[in-house]
């Protein structure tokens, strides 16, 4: 089983992080599970025009066979202006539908203030619905407040929740699989 964790923004380091450390727990779930981490910083992704995505070239065809060759996703988030980071949007619409149709999804979200968590129920949510994907129960929003002042994640209820949605990943991930 494969999953890619996916830092959907091109700035700040606090959404690869926690993504990072949600891949780390999977690891300790079960050392069985491979994990990669798509960090959007790390490419050059064109825009979305609605051609074929086996279309897409360079860096945009190199994400685009990361995507189809996952079993499991986390998607990872900032919240700007009350939604979805726009360069993971960008991403979920290069993405064909197939590479998303069963496969399991888990959410975080990092943004300002508390109330932006319902990012999640209100907007991804509903996305991954659209792709007939099974998403995770739990999902994690994380806050400024919740890392200290050398931006390490400190909030030990983050913390259980991370490790709770690594567990429902693997499980989920196991007992779907297509």
């Amino acid at each position: 089983m494969k999953v890619v964790g996916i830092s959907g923004t091109i700035i700040g380091t606090k959404t690869s992080a926690v993504v990072s450390l949600v891949l780390d727990e999977i690891k300790k779930v079960d050392s069985t599970v491979e994990t990669e981490l798509l960090d959007l910083k790390n490419y050059q992704l064109q825009f979305c025009d609605g051609r074929d995505p086996a279309a897409y070239e360079g860096d945009t065809k190199k994400v685009i066979d990361i995507m189809n060759a996952a079993d499991v996703f986390l998607f990872g988030t900032p919240i700007f202006n009350g939604s979805l980071s726009g360069p993971l949007k960008n991403l979920i619409d290069v993405t064909p539908v197939a590479a998303l149709r069963n496969k399991v999804i888990g959410f975080i979200a990092t943004g300002a203030i508390p109330q932006h968590y319902l990012v999640i129920e209100n907007q991804l949510k509903p996305i991954a619905g659209y792709f007939r994907a099974f998403v995770a129960p739990s999902s994690v929003y994380v806050t400024r407040d919740h890392f200290n002042e050398r931006q390490e994640l400190i909030d030990e209820e983050v913390i259980r929740r991370m490790e709770h949605l690594a567990k429902e990943l693997v499980h989920m991930g196991k007992a779907l699989k297509f």
